[in-house]
């Protein structure tokens, strides 16, 4: 795992590029009937995602000319990964209902390729978009191209975020057009009580021979301060953070909405809780540091009171939507370190706790 001023990454499966490229290029001839079909570059960027593997491809079609792809790939066997499965499928359905449904610019998607054959895993690909992501590592607050923006832009930023959320969560009858996503049983229980079912489910996966007291501290608390009413059920996109946006220039609005594979039903509070959380997990990890960061930057307020201003939904509950924020990136965080203990690249300290703590506020937010 690599890690920089606060910002983590795990250990990723490494790829022969050549080898890939000539794989690609065998399985485009046959996808496409097309023996002209070529591969012109196959590249793997260095910020490439927390669990899945993406490649950056260009390729030259006899019907479609040059074209500029990613290919997202699920990670290979013996990887160790940060979740337990990986819906491919589910996350290529979900992106092409969402490109259908709405405005929101998720990339087009084009094929999934259910066979681990081609890759050694599968995979599935979409196109590609230009534009500027704010970065993990060294994170954006740190001093980025976010930073630098006027504050006019940045408000504008911010507020055109908070509006692709809501476009998402505007969605009619997401239950239904998003079946695929419901992955728990029908027994009666609220969206929100699965959502949080579902984050326990995969805690117990995570934590395998290592119970983190901190995180059953985390779930006991949820139970002790549940909220007395839950928002409607919508589609969460899950991972929703500035970090998985591409931004327009000058204008910083987003062009391409990335990285699906967290995507559930749930209420509105959760993508908009995972927003100010991330970001105030980097700035208070700048802070610390003596960097001014972006303190007035996605706070709960703004966002809650943007959010009602575009749907007429009052997000509520502040306190406990962060909390859970928090305690599914524990969780996140602790899969992510025991992976980097089983690669080597750090010890197993004598408290599975010390993994989590200098990531997370959790502790501060339940109470001890």
């Amino acid at each position: 795992m690599s890690e920089q001023n606060g910002a983590f990454r795990p250990k990723t499966s490494t790829r022969d590029a050549s080898e890939a490229r000539a794989a690609f290029a065998d399985w485009l001839r046959a996808r496409t009937a097309d023996p002209a079909a070529e591969v012109l570059d196959l590249a793997s960027p260095s910020a490439n995602g927390m669990s899945s593997e993406t490649l950056l491809v260009t390729v030259r079609t006899t019907a479609g000319g040059e074209r500029r792809l990613v290919v997202r790939l699920a990670p290979p066997e013996g990887a160790v990964p940060v979740f337990p499965t990986y819906d491919l499928a589910g996350q290529f359905e979900t992106m092409r209902l969402v490109g259908e449904l709405t405005d929101v610019p998720v990339p087009p998607v084009l094929w999934h390729e259910p066979d681990a054959g081609p890759l050694g895993t599968p995979f599935f690909v979409m196109e590609r978009r230009d534009g500027r992501v704010p970065p993990d590592v060294m994170p954006y607050v740190y001093g980025s191209w976010v930073t630098e923006l006027p504050e006019s832009d940045r408000a504008r930023m911010q507020d055109t975020t908070v509006a692709t959320i809501a476009a998402l969560h505007a969605i009619p009858d997401a239950a239904t057009r998003f079946a695929l996503l419901d992955r728990e049983p029908a027994d009666g229980r609220s969206t929100l009580r699965r959502h949080v079912d579902a984050t326990r489910a995969y805690a117990d996966w995570a934590m395998t021979d290592h119970p983190s007291p901190l995180i059953e501290r985390g779930f006991a608390w949820l139970e002790a301060n549940w909220p007395a009413e839950e928002g409607p059920t919508v589609l969460s996109w899950g991972d929703s953070r500035v970090g998985n946006i591409m931004y327009g220039e000058p204008v910083p609005e987003p062009v391409a909405v990335l990285d699906w594979e967290m995507a559930a039903l749930g209420v509105p509070e959760l993508d908009l809780a995972w927003l100010a959380y991330l970001h105030r997990m980097f700035q208070l990890g700048a802070e610390a540091r003596g960097i001014a960061g972006l303190p007035d930057f996605l706070r709960w307020p703004d966002i809650a009171d943007r959010y009602r201003e575009l749907s007429g939904y009052q997000p509520r509950d502040e306190d406990f939507y962060r909390a859970y924020s928090s305690l599914r990136m524990a969780v996140i965080t602790l899969r992510t370190q025991l992976r980097a203990v089983h690669f080597g690249e750090i010890p197993m300290p004598d408290d599975v706790d010390d993994l989590i703590r200098a990531r997370s506020d959790l502790p501060g937010l339940i109470g001890g």
